[in-house]
């Protein structure tokens, strides 16, 4: 019995010790990166009203159309504006738009996608239905049909991006809910008699969440290129409100792009870093949940 419980405990400690190498190898060293990224651009954002920059929308701040490196550190664009602080100020309302966006998405997509996915029956045939025909409307259209329908506000532009990716959401929360649906301990808890409430609640949703987290860095990722793609549309934020889009849409639109690609090249360069490290952040953190479950 003695040699059992030794043999048991050995066999533990060396599981743990291949999971914590595994876990270590699948997030390496540009995981911290991406994510040290993420959030100095997060809490620059966050602090803009605070940090010694010019204002972004004060006209002739500078020379127009200043280089950069020049009197002001990125340049100014065609009436003068600070491209550095119009950056930073951007990414308020891009991070912030890509963010409440797939929360939205993930709340409403998941919670549809679990009952979906566990009361089965005539409940999920009306509800892939729906998601389906969601899925069959190009998204592109259906996001231009909501702003375009609806004031062009922060929060319209958030849950426009939200609702369009409700759909797919919900396809990944049915699809997972119903793997788990059929492991022991969810069985376990049906024969006890506990009810569906406490079965979704305790034992599918944290499994359900797992999956989840990957996709809201990969989701917001794509949120923030999408209200780049509305801003080109003009159909962004409106008035004075500063996203990246917008820059980038206010950059391309300068008369004389070759020597002044600045404007421009600076609001792509941070979407596309942010981007970036938000999908190789969101994979890595797939992985690893990979990671954990084939562990066990």
């Amino acid at each position: 019995m003695t040699n059992s419980v030794a043999f048991t405990t050995v066999v533990d400690d060396i599981d743990d010790e291949a999971l914590d190498d595994a876990v270590k190898k699948r997030l390496g060293f540009g995981f911290w990166v991406a994510i040290s990224w993420i959030g100095l651009v997060s809490l620059a954002a966050l602090l803009a009203p605070w940090l010694p920059i010019a204002d972004p929308n004060e006209i002739a701040n500078g020379a127009p159309r200043d280089g950069i490196l020049g009197d002001n550190f990125m340049g100014t664009d065609a009436l003068g504006r600070d491209v550095f602080a119009r950056t930073i100020w951007g990414a308020r309302i891009s991070l912030g738009v890509g963010f409440l966006g797939i929360l939205l998405g993930i709340v409403v997509g998941g919670a549809i996608g679990i009952a979906a996915g566990y009361f089965k029956g005539l409940t999920d045939q009306v509800i892939s239905f729906v998601v389906f025909s969601l899925l069959s409307f190009p998204s592109l259209v259906l996001a231009l049909l909501i702003t375009a329908s609806l004031n062009r506000s922060f929060l319209t532009v958030a849950m426009t991006l939200g609702i369009v990716g409700i759909a797919p959401i919900s396809r990944l929360a049915r699809a997972t809910t119903i793997q788990f649906a059929e492991r022991e301990f969810v069985q376990a808890a049906r024969v006890i008699g506990a009810k569906s409430r406490r079965i979704i609640i305790k034992e599918l949703l944290p499994n359900v969440l797992v999956p989840m987290g990957a996709l809201t860095l990969l989701g917001m990722g794509i949120s923030i290129v999408a209200e780049g793609g509305l801003a080109f549309l003009g159909l962004s934020v409106e008035g004075e409100a500063i996203s990246w889009g917008k820059s980038i849409v206010d950059g391309s639109q300068t008369r004389d792009l070759n020597q002044n690609s600045h404007v421009a090249f600076v609001p792509i360069f941070a979407m596309f870093l942010t981007v970036m490290a938000l999908n190789f952040a969101g994979d890595r953190i797939r992985e690893y949940t990979d990671v954990r479950e084939t562990a066990f």
